[in-house]
């Protein structure tokens, strides 16, 4: 399965509907309509049928897609399924990302950052936070997120960024962490191998990302799965007054 390709919606209308959708990340049909196709004059039904001929259409493309309560999204194509395993201490779910696990996404990210273990997922918490939205899939860019959840709630995350430049497509740009508390559970390499999985079907064929050098558990986790480290540069952070070096690694998929 693909991601559809949103600069090929060729009608006005059908392309202002995924656009809003789009920035909205999960909003009420209606909302849409009110929006968009308000009728004028009053009364006018034109619009409302102009509305749910252009929703059909993108329903029928793959580029939204519609719950039972009327709340749009976009269509991102991914197995839906949910991975269970248990742990000693928890039963953990392995899912793809929904916009409603936004505000736990940001907060695993932030705690994590507070850690200094992870500097990238400190620009994507923050992306977040000025969006408002979790998913995207524009010309530009997309990305796509997987999350650990336990009793419902996120206690981790994997990040996928996905450019859309052409020279880039074949790439992506991973985040991955777990909260401190469910570390050592395998709770990782479940995110890690659901994310690769994901990339390799979507036909991308390389994930990198960079972490900090002080971040040696991270560094030997990847490593131990194949991962392997292109570059090194020197004194690229700083942090509390200490620079420290940006591991850049890699995996071919």
């Amino acid at each position: 399965m693909r991601l559809a390709e949103p600069d090929a919606i060729a009608d006005d209308d059908r392309t202002r509907i995924y656009d809003y959708v789009e920035a909205q990340g999960a909003v009420d049909r209606d909302r849409v309509r009110r929006e968009l196709f308000p009728a004028d004059p009053p009364g006018d039904p034109q619009h409302s049928r102009a509305f749910r001929h252009s929703v059909a259409i993108l329903k029928r493309d793959g580029y939204l897609e519609e719950e039972d309560d009327g709340t749009l999204r976009i269509a991102i194509d991914v197995d839906e399924g949910r991975e269970e395993f248990a742990t000693d201490d928890a039963d953990v779910t392995i899912r793809p990302a929904r916009q409603e696990d936004l505000s736990g996404i940001v907060g695993a990210m932030r705690q994590v950052v507070a850690e200094l273990t992870s500097i990238e997922a400190e620009s994507v918490a923050d992306e977040l936070d000025h969006e408002d939205a979790l998913l995207r899939h524009n010309e530009y860019e997309s990305r796509m997120f997987f999350v650990a959840t336990v009793d419902g709630d996120v206690v981790g995350w994997a990040h996928l960024h996905l450019p859309n430049l052409e020279k880039l497509r074949h790439t992506a740009e991973l985040t991955v962490g777990v909260l401190e508390g469910y570390r050592g559970m395998g709770v990782g390499s479940e995110l890690l191998d659901r994310a690769l999985e994901w990339a390799r079907s979507t036909d991308h064929e390389k994930v990198y990302q960079s972490v900090p050098s002080t971040n040696e558990r991270a560094i030997e986790f990847f490593e131990d799965r194949g991962w392997i480290v292109e570059a090194v540069r020197e004194a690229h952070y700083k942090l509390d007054e200490e620079y420290i070096d940006e591991v850049m690694m890699a995996t071919e998929l």
